[in-house]
């Protein structure tokens, strides 16, 4: 599954992304912190939207981002744990 950031207010066009809370290739369970982005006036954590292994980061820490850019993939897990 890909990971994308999701919209923000209007007046933040960009985020910088500030700290992955999960290295790559970690196990994730959803709604996990994964990443901490920061605007010019709050921090936020965005979640794991599923469950399984983050295969690979795309968006390295201090470099900013988009609202919808992609900025990691994660290997879902299918119903009974494994990795599909």
């Amino acid at each position: 599954m890909q990971v994308r950031l999701p919209e923000f207010s209007e007046n933040d066009n960009e985020v910088m992304l500030t700290m992955w809370h999960v290295p790559e290739s970690s196990r994730v369970t959803e709604g996990e912190d994964l990443l901490e982005i920061a605007t010019d006036k709050a921090t936020f954590d965005i979640s794991a939207p599923c469950s399984g292994v983050l295969v690979k980061i795309i968006k390295k820490e201090g470099e900013k981002a988009a609202a919808g850019d992609l900025v990691a993939e994660i290997q879902e897990d299918d119903w009974n744990g494994r990795i599909k």
